[in-house]
């Protein structure tokens, strides 16, 4: 028989007095936070994680960072095989073709398809102007080779070879986006100014870092006379203008210094205007992370204060460490190209980003040979990929919100 009764009542269907404890139907055993029925799948591999898989997971769902992360990857793959991506050597000449406009890629030549061509060039003297034209003629179908022997070149000029991954038609020629003022494929030196505009920004943000956590982190852990000396140190750096303490830094860099003595040289006034910013980033966090009770545990065990530092205070932010290094990559970036158009950073036979632009500063040349502003284009992509990048991993460094 079925029992009816309804709970708070009695076998005789009236009410108990308050006094009666009422029933319940909750699990009397002991809660065990780790046995499987306590939780569903999902919730275990979320609470059983990490906290790099948490901020890797939320990093993911913010797509533009994700793409500009995948982007930035490849751009820096490519610098290591700059020599079989670009199409020419990076000093070879076409004297027959200065200031060659781009050329265009085409796959069908009247209504038949044969493939990625490019259309020749005719060229002549205009008389009244001077000005050399290059008009394409339809007959002239140069098709393109890949995975083909090309211009002679010395990979990380150390190894001899001459294998490219795309090449101009026997006699041909490839001009994608053009020739400069020496008749020099502008995309091959976008190519390999990659190399150096690129890597600067890694080698510089490694000094900065270094000395924004030594220096930061000893004024937040020791405060004090430690404190004052640092911040008043960089109320002083930042006190001068940026731009012109760059370049007043970089011209007393001398002439006679290699072209990898000028990058060092660069790369390090670059680090040494940059560290300030994220000492003080350190700072402000030690600060309040030293009053912890795990930094008070570590204190009375013994620890010394840079395994405290190192071990428990710098892995307690290191994605707002990781975000903030995005976003000053990008302004090293930017500083090493002004300072190579202005003549002041890097110089030839160095190749990069600024120094292709130093090129174009005449404003008649931009006007006659538009194509010499083409390797602005990375420089702007780079940085935006890098700030949203910064912004993805903002967002993600607290992946309980």
């Amino acid at each position: 028989m079925t029992d009816t009764t309804l709970p708070g009542a009695d076998t005789k269907g009236r009410a108990k007095s308050p006094a009666d404890p009422l029933p319940h139907y909750v699990n009397p055993a002991p809660f065990d936070p780790a046995t499987k029925e306590a939780m569903t799948p999902e919730q275990e591999r979320y609470f059983m994680a990490p906290q790099w898989r948490l901020v890797w997971w939320k990093f993911k769902r913010h797509r533009v960072a994700l793409a500009s992360a995948i982007l930035i990857l490849l751009l820096y793959a490519s610098v290591l095989i700059s020599e079989f991506l670009a199409p020419y050597n990076l000093h070879t000449r076409h004297t027959n073709f200065i200031y060659a406009p781009p050329q265009s890629v085409h796959l069908f030549h009247e209504g038949s398809f044969i493939g990625p061509f490019v259309y020749g060039y005719d060229y002549r003297l205009n008389m009244e102007n001077l000005k050399r034209e290059f008009i394409e003629n339809p007959q002239k179908i140069h098709r393109l080779r890949f995975f083909c022997l090309g211009d002679n070149y010395k990979f990380w000029g150390l190894i001899e070879g001459s294998f490219h991954f795309v090449c101009p038609a026997e006699d041909g020629t490839l001009f994608l986006l053009g020739t400069d003022r020496l008749g020099r494929d502008v995309l091959s030196r976008i190519i390999y100014g990659a190399r150096i505009s690129l890597t600067i920004g890694l080698v510089g943000i490694s000094l900065s870092f270094l000395l924004g956590i030594i220096i930061g982190g000893l004024a937040g852990y020791y405060g004090g006379w430690v404190d004052n000396i640092t911040q008043r140190s960089i109320e002083i750096v930042r006190s001068f203008p940026e731009i012109p303490l760059w370049m007043s830094l970089s011209a007393i860099l001398p002439v006679t210094w290699s072209p990898i003595g000028v990058y060092f040289g660069l790369t390090i006034i670059l680090a040494l205007l940059d560290w300030p910013g994220l000492a003080r980033a350190v700072r402000s966090k030690l600060l309040s992370l030293r009053e912890e009770d795990f930094c008070t545990a570590a204190q009375l065990m013994g620890a010394s204060p840079a395994r405290i530092i190192g071990r428990h205070l710098l892995p307690s932010f290191t994605s707002h460490l990781i975000a903030s290094i995005t976003l000053s990559i990008p302004a090293m970036i930017l500083g090493e190209t002004a300072l190579s158009f202005l003549g002041l950073g890097l110089r030839p036979p160095v190749t990069s980003w600024g120094v292709l632009l130093s090129e174009a500063q005449n404003i008649n040349v931009v006007v006659l040979y538009p194509w010499l502003m083409l390797p602005v284009i990375p420089v702007i992509v780079v940085v935006l990929a890098f700030n949203f990048i910064g912004d993805g991993l903002r967002d993600a460094a607290d992946p309980y919100k």
